[in-house]
């Protein structure tokens, strides 16, 4: 395993442990916790943080960081009611993002 897939696995195992799309968004589709729960804002927006931490704490190779988009799993809380495109977590995340993606790219 080369030292870029290694960096991803790392990284990707950070984020799924705090990740509240495994668990807790199946609760809210199945109706037994509102988007508007707590207990759910408060683990998104510790998922949000560790996101965060994780794009800031190293360099990533662009390869490795495409894989890292918040986008996507972003795009599913929204669609959930669970945070919006205007909440600041959700904003700062994928503005840090797109400057890494530059940065990378450069």
């Amino acid at each position: 395993m080369d030292d870029h897939e290694e960096q991803a696995r790392r990284a990707i195992g950070t984020l799924l442990q705090s990740d509240p799309l495994i668990k807790l968004l199946q609760e809210v589709r199945l109706g037994r916790m509102k988007p508007t729960d707590p207990g759910l804002r408060a683990v998104t927006e510790s998922w949000v943080g560790v996101y965060t931490q994780v794009l800031k704490s190293q360099s990533f190779h662009p390869t490795v960081l495409a894989r890292l988009d918040p986008v996507p799993r972003l795009e599913v809380l929204v669609e959930t009611g669970v945070l919006s495109w205007d909440h600041p977590g959700t904003r700062d995340l994928r503005e840090l993002f797109q400057r890494l993606m530059v940065s990378a790219a450069q």
